[in-house]
């Protein structure tokens, strides 16, 4: 039954891991680990007694201890690369935040600049005498 129980859990993840890639919820990179997962789930499922040899080869007591001990290293790995994540983003969106208020004085001295020479057009064009009217009297 736990045999079973494993492939299932694997077959789980792996049809999850591919939707979830069709649909673009999951990137490509994040969706790697996951079938690896998958997969390392599977293979154990089909292989039970490979779960034992491992166990013997790397000297732990119990298989239990074994899968607990790699789920907490991947745990840890996955724990480490999302950090690793964050901290590239947030520095990605302080950079754009910093170029956008650059962006945004420039604006807005252009848009000072552009009224000031509307303005002083206007007045240019009042000071001038109307040449339409004064021909027309005579």
């Amino acid at each position: 039954m736990i045999v079973v129980g494993g492939i299932i859990l694997a077959a789980v993840i792996i049809v999850l891991v591919f939707w979830m890639l069709l649909t673009r919820k999951l990137r490509e990179k994040y969706a790697a680990l996951w079938l690896i997962i998958g997969l390392g789930v599977l293979i154990l499922g089909l292989f039970p007694k490979l779960l034992l040899w491992l166990t013997a080869a790397l000297g732990v007591q119990l298989p239990s201890n074994l899968i607990f001990s790699m789920a907490i290293l991947l745990l840890l790995g996955v724990g480490l690369h999302l950090s690793w994540e964050l901290s590239q983003a947030e520095d990605e969106i302080r950079r754009l935040a910093e170029e956008s208020a650059i962006a945004r004085t420039e604006i807005q001295s252009l848009k000072a600049r552009l009224d000031a020479l509307e303005e002083r057009d206007l007045s240019a064009r009042s000071d001038q005498p109307d040449d339409a009217g004064s021909d027309g009297g005579s």
